[in-house]
């Protein structure tokens, strides 16, 4: 069984000097560990992970979005961002607020059995104004880059996807829609996933709404569980009836997000 564990930490040097970051880790021993927004490098971050193996991708931009994978074995091969000819593919350059490809947003680590793949989507903005590039650039790019992996072994990506799939997945649903995380083309987007044959890990097990992993910092929402389900652990479509359980760790603390986790039938 292995255990996969995927969270926002909204800055890894926070949740370490919070130390909560130690603690979600020592009581859930995952097998693997993906980080989103981790803002830092690895030599800015005084810290070693005993008894994992430690993958980073840092932003070009100091102090902001990146990615990071721990494993308890050593991956067999380690592929940061996205390839060239797909960056080339869907124009993914500087739009105004930095390179999208160069922003450490992703990461895959290959193992025996499949790919694990951690990723932080780029959020759309308030104004929309990376909505373009969400809908036709990245969403699109992601895609056809997990589809490529998947051409070889399984896949399980991961991460902040920046977006709330259905009704379900957020508190207020009529008061969002249009806005970034709950525009249509962000939704198409990641419906996108399911028409290819990704699952959505979360729904094999858990209906409903009131199931979140985001919440603004602002009106107490997380106490009164005011959120959005925008964290998700996907699987190829093969790996499905191998996942046994998949979890929100909703009272883990530290970020503004909290992590989510499968259980999965296979060897590491």
């Amino acid at each position: 069984m292995v255990r996969i564990h995927s969270w926002n930490v909204n800055g890894i040097r926070a949740a370490l000097r919070k130390g909560a970051l130690q603690a979600f880790i020592e009581a859930e021993q995952p097998d693997v560990l993906c980080l989103q927004e981790t803002k830092a490098a690895p030599e800015q971050v005084d810290w070693e992970l005993d008894g994992y193996h430690a993958c980073w991708s840092a932003a070009e931009k100091k102090g902001y979005s990146g990615t990071a994978l721990f494993a308890r074995k050593v991956p067999l091969a380690v592929r940061e961002g996205l390839p060239e000819d797909l960056v080339a593919k869907y124009g993914l350059v500087d739009d105004g607020y930095g390179n999208p490809a160069g922003e450490g947003r992703i990461l895959a680590a290959e193992f025996a059995r499949f790919h694990a793949v951690t990723v932080y989507t780029p959020n759309a903005k308030g104004d929309l104004s990376r909505l373009a590039l969400r809908y036709e650039q990245w969403d699109p790019a992601f895609l056809e880059y997990c589809v490529r992996l998947e051409q070889h072994k399984p896949v399980v990506f991961c991460g902040d996807f920046n977006v709330a799939h259905t009704e379900d997945d957020l508190a207020r649903p009529k008061d969002n829609v249009g806005k970034h995380g709950f525009t249509v083309e962000e939704r198409e987007g990641f419906q996108r996933f399911l028409d290819a044959g990704f699952v959505d890990s979360f729904r094999l097990f858990h209906e409903g709404n009131g199931h979140y992993t985001w919440w603004t910092q602002r009106g107490g929402a997380r106490e009164r569980n005011v959120g959005w389900r925008i964290d998700y652990v996907m699987v190829s479509a093969v790996l499905s009836k191998k996942v046994k359980a998949a979890r929100i760790h909703a009272d883990v603390m530290g970020s503004d997000h909290c992590p989510v986790s499968i259980d999965l039938a296979v060897a590491l």
